[in-house]
């Protein structure tokens, strides 16, 4: 220990400025410490890119068509679902049902019903599948955010991609196997999102900066150079490894990879964020001016770059979908922000080859409701509430069905009808993708087995079968 010490001391060096504290560990780490080291099945998917939207997209607006709804525009709710309800912000004892002004047509051999809003993912819709049967817990954006990302909606709880890089590992050298973009409005339980909670350290999200240095911590001390640093990293290791032989503690395994994955992240970071060498279509696939410059549609397509460079988990958060007030001036904005990204960056990865293998997700933390908000301030245009009965995502790639839709709510899109996907579900589905069994990804902690879905969720099978199109139908 004293060695060691005096090393630190004589160097004037510390671990912080060596190495970054999120970064995960390469295959061969990530199996020592992990419970399980390999898929419990065949796996239809290899990666994970799930596009969040903070905030909750108003799902009538965009892929819930509701003829009833727009025909009862201005009705009040009928007392039999205002037993059943508690809103989020709005008061009054009579709400109004609200329809949507924007138009709804069939898209795609599958005829699937998008809006006007959503031209770029109307082109689509064959890769796609709709699940409008969601269903959240919370009415608060903090915690329904944290139950989407966590399972649980309380703090504490590893993330879902933590969970991910602890059963499987990352297939990166270069990179760490879970990492963050962030465009518009941030989660409002922020790193917890992408936290680790009880789980090696290892297994955290590494998040890349809108502003400033991409990564903290990731460049080369002050006096060091690049040589001079390798040396001094190969000799902290040297001294690690003889600790390891003595107690074989895993923590120092884990400090051991954090130092060469911050070494190595020095190169392949600048690589990665560096543009140059995209073309120019597919800048404008993106919609994307300036490649130099943070957005919802340059993360796409880092997201692209990231999984083609073998990163297991990539999470993009975007808002603010969190139209309570003046939702008709504003979400035609929000959808021209994510509208083409999103679409091109399905079709980006179906055109690299590597739509197969990523499953890509898209939803909020729930939806928005089927009545009217009315606003607080005088003049001010109406909104829609929180909704967490039933709200639309939809998913691509890694093995699941195309141009299909699940579920259906009523006439007024206020509850489900059929097919029900609790959170829960949902996570449950997800780790089905990859190889994974919920019930069997465990993690002791104090004393019991945690898994992501608590004791609940069901897999989702109906997402990976097959559909049939039937062009004549919509001739």
């Amino acid at each position: 220990m004293n060695s060691r010490r005096r090393f630190f001391k004589e160097n004037a060096i510390g671990v912080a400025s060596l190495a970054l504290p999120s970064m995960l560990t390469a295959d061969g780490l990530c199996a020592e410490i992990n419970t399980v080291d390999r898929t419990h099945h065949a796996p239809t998917a290899k990666n994970i890119i799930y596009m969040c939207q903070i905030g909750a997209p108003s799902q009538f607006d965009m892929f819930d068509r509701k003829p009833v709804l727009n025909e009862r525009d201005g009705e009040e709710l009928p007392q039999s679902f205002l037993d059943r309800v508690d809103f989020a912000q709005i008061k009054e004892s009579n709400p109004k049902l609200m329809g949507t002004p924007y138009k709804f047509q069939q898209h795609g051999e599958s005829g699937q019903w998008i809006s006007e809003l959503m031209p770029h993912t109307a082109g689509i819709v064959d890769d796609l599948t709709f699940v409008h049967t969601c269903q959240a817990e919370d009415q608060n954006h903090m915690f329904a955010e944290l139950q989407m990302s966590t399972g649980w909606r309380r703090f504490g709880r590893p993330s879902l991609g933590s969970w991910v890089l602890y059963g499987l590992g990352s297939e990166s050298e270069n990179l760490p196997g879970f990492m963050v973009l962030r465009s518009g409005m941030h989660p409002r339980s922020k790193g917890a999102n992408y936290g680790p909670g009880f789980l090696p350290g290892t297994m955290q999200g590494t998040p890349l900066q809108s502003n400033g240095p991409p990564i903290l911590n990731l460049g080369t001390p002050q006096g060091f150079s690049q040589q001079s640093q390798s040396a001094t990293i190969d000799a902290v290791n040297a001294l690690n490894r003889l600790k390891v032989r003595e107690n074989a503690d895993p923590d120092i395994e884990t400090r051991i990879a954090n130092y060469e994955m911050a070494f190595k992240m020095q190169s392949s970071a600048p690589e990665l964020l560096d543009m140059s060498g995209e073309t120019q279509e597919t800048l404008e696939l993106y919609g994307i001016s300036d490649p130099a410059q943070p957005s919802y549609a340059r993360n796409c397509l880092l997201a692209r770059r990231l999984v083609e460079r073998g990163v297991r988990f990539v999470e993009l958060f975007h808002g603010d979908w969190d139209h309570h007030t003046s939702i008709y001036q504003r979400l035609p904005g929000e959808c021209k922000i994510t509208d083409q990204a999103s679409a091109a960056l399905i079709l980006d990865l179906k055109r690299n080859g590597l739509l197969d293998d990523t499953l890509v997700i898209w939803g909020g933390e729930f939806g928005r409701s089927s009545v009217a908000q009315k606003s607080l301030t005088p003049g001010e245009p109406v909104g829609r509430d929180h909704h967490v009965e039933a709200f639309t995502m939809w998913f691509a790639g890694g093995g699941v069905a195309r141009g299909k839709s699940i579920g259906e709510t009523d006439e007024i899109g206020f509850d489900a009808t059929t097919d029900r996907w609790h959170i829960h579900d949902l996570h449950a589905t997800f780790l089905h993708a990859l190889g994974l069994d919920h019930k069997r990804l465990t993690y002791r902690h104090q004393g019991r087995d945690y898994r992501l879905t608590d004791v609940f969720g069901n897999v989702k099978t109906e997402l990976f079968k097959s559909y049939n199109f039937h062009p004549s139908q919509y001739s």
